[in-house]
């Protein structure tokens, strides 16, 4: 089918610490089978992922990462309890650590129309952040209480999206997509025994609070999209970076699984890339 008649696609990708991993899975599905994206709005974790795509193109920069990186740096719960500080990273980490990664890139010079979701934190108000330093409207996206420090942006003291559209399919059909794809990683149950409540534990507790919460929240806005998709995650912590082999696997099995719906619904007839197997037999 020509180009022009294919319905143009946007990614709603929503939050959840490493299950947020899942939507690097998604993204390489979708590229398998040659099915464009053509806008992106991220919350949290989505608003890092979906900014890297629209920034590099291609996640797989991202992805190794996240595979190589030393994880018991990523989250280090214990230093921050025996420290008493109070958040687990510094402003000048997190924006570092993305300006690396987005070059000093401004999100209206990106190849992919992308908007990061944040909450302000003085009047609990939607902030879409489309325009400017690609890295703080990332960080404003991710800072969620406790584990990091809210972002100042245009005077506004920002915070993790997920408290008002933890998955803004909305947002990305107001920015022009015809087809929404939404990837819910949030949980619908919050999980903690009697034994797990301590101070020891109440990062994982806050987390699960607000992944419930957020599932509760989605429920809403999840109906502006066309398709969801939710990856097997709900068994994965906020926290899981050593897993993220296996978090992406599972946006690849929830992409796969659901890839002849989208090229059906879309208009769009994706060719799936050959394995090398079938290159060299002409398959």
């Amino acid at each position: 089918m020509q180009e022009k008649q294919r319905k143009k696609i946007g990614l709603a990708l929503g939050g959840g610490g490493a299950k947020g991993l899942a939507h690097i899975g998604v993204i390489k599905v979708l590229e398998k089978y040659a099915i464009p994206i053509d806008f992106i709005a991220g919350t949290s974790m989505g608003a890092m992922v979906g900014g890297w795509y629209a920034a590099h193109g291609n996640v797989e920069s991202l992805e190794k990462i996240f595979k190589e990186v030393d994880h018991k740096e990523v989250l280090p719960v214990r230093k921050v309890i025996k420290n008493h500080k109070g958040i687990l990273f510094s402003d000048k980490m997190v924006i570092q650590d993305l300006e690396d990664g987005f070059y000093g890139r401004k999100i209206e010079e990106l190849s992919i129309p992308f908007c990061a979701v944040s909450t302000d934190v003085e009047t609990g108000a939607q902030v879409i952040l489309k325009e400017g330093n690609l890295s703080e409207a990332v960080s404003a996206s991710i800072a969620l209480p406790i584990m990091f420090k809210p972002a100042r942006i245009d005077g506004k003291l920002l915070m993790d999206g997920g408290f008002v559209n933890p998955v803004p399919a909305d947002i990305v059909r107001e920015m022009g997509a015809d087809f929404v794809i939404a990837i819910d990683v949030s949980s619908k149950w919050l999980d903690v025994t009697e034994e797990q409540i301590g101070i020891r534990n109440i990062y994982s507790i806050v987390s699960k609070v607000f992944s419930a919460m957020e599932y509760q929240v989605a429920q809403k806005i999840l109906t502006e999209a066309d398709i969801i998709l939710r990856p097997a995650v709900l068994g994965y912590s906020w926290r899981d970076f050593d897993k993220a082999k296996e978090i992406i696997e599972k946006g690849i099995d929830e992409t796969e699984n659901s890839i002849d719906d989208i090229l059906q619904n879309t208009g769009y007839r994706g060719k799936r890339q050959k394995t090398l197997f079938e290159k060299i037999f002409d398959l």
